[in-house]
């Protein structure tokens, strides 16, 4: 059918024009006046470090301005000093690679100095590493001043230069702390007691309590003489900016400005009300000394974000780094129970369904394992993390959540419909996510199943795990609906019902700052295109796929150029991978998807899913009677529609992992919500016709009439090979043959 194309344009164009007006209407904020602004690094500093008695300059900065969390993700999960550093520099998420640890010692050059081996840091012609933040101090006509080599690898201009130089805070001469209006100190005492042989060692117990607490009191008199001296107008920025023993943890983040008591700090590059990036640090500074922010920085400056007590503040960035720890830590056994589950439940079924036997359990235990992946979000309804035992107490509200969506799903009134406990799956998971889009997304971030800005992925909007949950669930659920209308003699209204929920739900994914998922439109249209295909009874072929995904990849390069137009403070990933398209730096970007999606295709816990999932679809379609008893094709014979939804959420699935950096986390997602709910259908059908196929002794299911799906006619439109289900047999008493007491 030719419309469908149309059809989908039309949609798409509509919603677009409808985003863009919406988004339009917003004004950014203000900058702050230019000024002079110092930066206070305090590499691994965390926030339970500080308190009134142990750190008490560090105490009373933080009552004297906004705080948040600085997220100090680089390129590794666990960033070292020198990444840390680097990055502030280059503006742009950068690594040295290999071994990694503390800045090397600059060499003195007049007043100022050099950082030794600066060109190999700048890299590729100098396009996007290193020396952006003091290129551009010094394009804008000022000087830089550095004290400690981290500092003088921040603010090093393209040559590797720094105009001020010293050490140590004692040895910079009072006229050199007031001379230039970008001013930054490196405090590593956190740091060296890590150190073995200049390399960060990976042990995260190495110190005692009482040599940490030395360590940071020793930091606490460095900040405390650094602000004696800086000149009282200057802005502070203070930041925990790298990791140390291997474990990534949120650290500390101060901005003492005007205005900024009581208030966290947030950033538009996060959407949240008190997280901040590295690369925030350097379009920060910029803008504070009233430096114009080059295109190549990825960074939005801080901002000035919700009011909040010290206290209350504090409960906030100390909660989110447990939250994210707890997660972190939780996940890794959490993905192998849910993949142990499926692939348990495969086997039972199998066995089950082969002896004819507890179809009722199996249809339980699909819509349980189903209502998992949604369960994860809804979690954080609940205040797991103020618990004595938070991981306990998540794992705990997850399997809660299961039970009782499970027994709405079966025991409603919905029950008796075969689709009906699937639709409720899908459609509270659905409503779920899309309503966590339109919220800001609270529920995805710390979820078993989203992210967390501890490891640094994703901060906002839609995660990979996510999309495949909401494409999966809305193409079913609007397949169901398209159901109806094909029944009613309404086709072309199915193929708009399919457009319609398919085209909203993938414009809300992908649009910048609600779910700001770049791969996810390019996986969705497809998805949308093939299943209305399908449900208009026309052919789908690779070509028409092909053009279909290309489609998609047009359609989000639209969206992230429309994003690229805003103001560079209020641009999310979506418009800046436009700028680094223009600038030709989207290279590197692109090669560090595409090997983390390949490492994903021997995830341990992810894979099992894939191959059992997609083992049993495929065989319980080629050999009905030896896998399924039936069910599957009988699910596809009576519901032409739900095998339309079925194919286009695989098809999201498939071009999901390609595209997207999770790999195959996509597809398994996917499969992991799709096929129990298909089967849970199957076995409603099912109880609905009283009987199983009786099984040939080829194992497939025996010839015999069949009805068709509207009610009447051989030869409509499913009914090919449907299996005998709609005449029972009876035994000598007149009972129906079978398995009584199993469904």
């Amino acid at each position: 059918m030719r419309r469908v194309p149309a059809l989908l344009a039309v949609i798409v164009l509509g919603v677009c024009l409808l985003a863009t007006a919406a988004h339009a209407a917003g004004s950014p904020q203000g900058a702050p006046a230019p000024g002079r602004v110092a930066l206070i690094g305090v590499p691994g500093l965390h926030w339970n470090d500080i308190g009134p008695r142990r750190t008490p300059n560090l105490w009373r900065l933080a009552q004297g301005s906004a705080i948040g969390t600085l997220s100090p993700r680089a390129v590794a999960t666990a960033t070292c000093p020198y990444d840390g550093w680097l990055t502030v520099s280059a503006g742009i998420r950068t690594s040295t690679g290999g071994r990694c640890g503390v800045p090397p010692v600059p060499e003195p050059a007049g007043g100022g100095a050099v950082v030794p081996g600066f060109d190999r840091l700048r890299g590729d012609g100098g396009r996007y590493s290193a020396g952006a933040l003091g290129a551009a101090a010094r394009a804008a006509g000022h000087c830089t001043a550095a004290v400690g080599p981290g500092a003088a690898l921040a603010l090093a201009d393209a040559d590797g230069r720094v105009d001020v130089y010293a050490a140590t805070p004692d040895a910079l001469p009072d006229a050199g702390w007031s001379r230039c209006p970008l001013l930054a100190v490196d405090v590593d005492d956190l740091i060296r007691p890590y150190l073995r042989d200049g390399v960060l060692t990976k042990e995260p117990d190495l110190l005692s309590p009482a040599e940490r607490a030395a360590a940071v009191a020793a930091a606490d008199a460095k900040v405390g003489a650094v602000l004696e001296r800086l000149p009282a107008d200057t802005a502070v920025l203070l930041a925990g900016l790298s990791d140390h023993g291997g474990v990534p943890h949120l650290r500390v983040a101060m901005w003492r400005t005007p205005g900024g008591t009581g208030r966290l700090v947030g950033t538009a590059s996060t959407h949240r009300d008190h997280i901040v990036l590295l690369p925030d640090i350097t379009a920060t500074m910029l803008v504070q000394a009233g430096v114009e922010v080059p295109a190549v920085v990825i960074g939005a400056p801080w901002r000035l974000t919700a009011a909040a007590p010290l206290e209350e503040a504090l409960d906030i960035v100390r909660r989110a780094d447990l939250r994210g720890q707890t997660v972190r830590n939780a996940t890794r056994f959490f993905f192998y129970g849910v993949a142990a589950l499926q692939v348990l439940f495969y086997v039972a079924a199998f066995v089950l369904l082969r002896r004819r036997r507890a179809l009722g359990g199996v249809r339980v235990a699909a819509v349980a394992l189903a209502s998992i992946p949604i369960a994860t979000s809804l979690a954080n309804l609940f205040p797991w993390d103020r618990t004595a035992a938070p991981t306990a107490t998540l794992i705990g509200c997850v399997a809660a959540i299961v039970v009782l969506l499970a027994v709405a799903a079966l025991a409603g009134p919905w029950r008796r419909h075969p689709f009906g406990p699937a639709a409720v799956v899908t459609g509270v998971t659905a409503a779920v996510l899309l309503g966590d889009m339109l919220t800001g997304t609270t529920l995805q971030i710390d979820g078993l199943m989203g992210y967390t800005a501890v490891v640094g992925g994703r901060y906002h909007g839609l995660g990979n795990v996510s999309f495949a949950l909401l494409a999966t669930s809305v193409l079913l659920l609007a397949a169901a609906g398209a159901e109806r209308l094909v029944t009613a003699g309404r086709p072309r209204a199915a193929v708009g019902f399919i457009a319609g929920c398919g085209g909203v739900a993938m414009l809300l994914d992908g649009w910048p700052g609600i779910g700001s998922d770049f791969g996810g439109v390019i996986a969705f249209l497809p998805g949308i295109a093939v299943t209305a295909l399908l449900v208009a009874g026309a052919r789908v072929s690779i070509v028409r796929l092909g053009g279909f995904c290309a489609a998609g990849g047009v359609l989000i390069m639209a969206i992230a150029f429309l994003d690229h137009l805003r103001p560079p403070a209020d641009q999310t990933h979506l418009g800046r991978f436009v700028g680094q398209v223009a600038d030709g730096t989207y290279l590197p970007v692109i090669a560090r998807k595409l090997d983390a999606m390949l490492q994903t295709m021997l995830n341990p816990n992810l894979m099992p899913i894939v191959v059992t999932a997609l083992g049993f679809l495929v065989f319980a379609v080629l050999r009905p009677g030896t896998v399924s008893a039936g069910l599957v094709p009988l699910a596809f014979e009576r519901s032409p529609m739900l095998k339309a939804g079925l194919v286009g959420s695989l098809v999201c699935g498939v071009v999901g992992t390609l595209v997207n950096d999770s790999g195959v986390a996509v597809l398994s997602m996917v499969l992991g919500l799709a096929v129990p709910l298909v089967l849970a259908t199957g076995i409603g059908m099912l109880r609905e016709n009283g009987r199983l196929a009786p099984i040939g002794p080829a194992g497939e299911a025996s010839p015999g009439p069949s009805d068709g799906p509207s009610g009447g006619r051989e030869g409509s439109p499913g009914t090919a090979h449907r299996a005998p289900c709609d005449k029972p047999a009876t035994d000598s008493s007149g009972r129906a043959e079978g398995l009584p007491g199993l469904i």
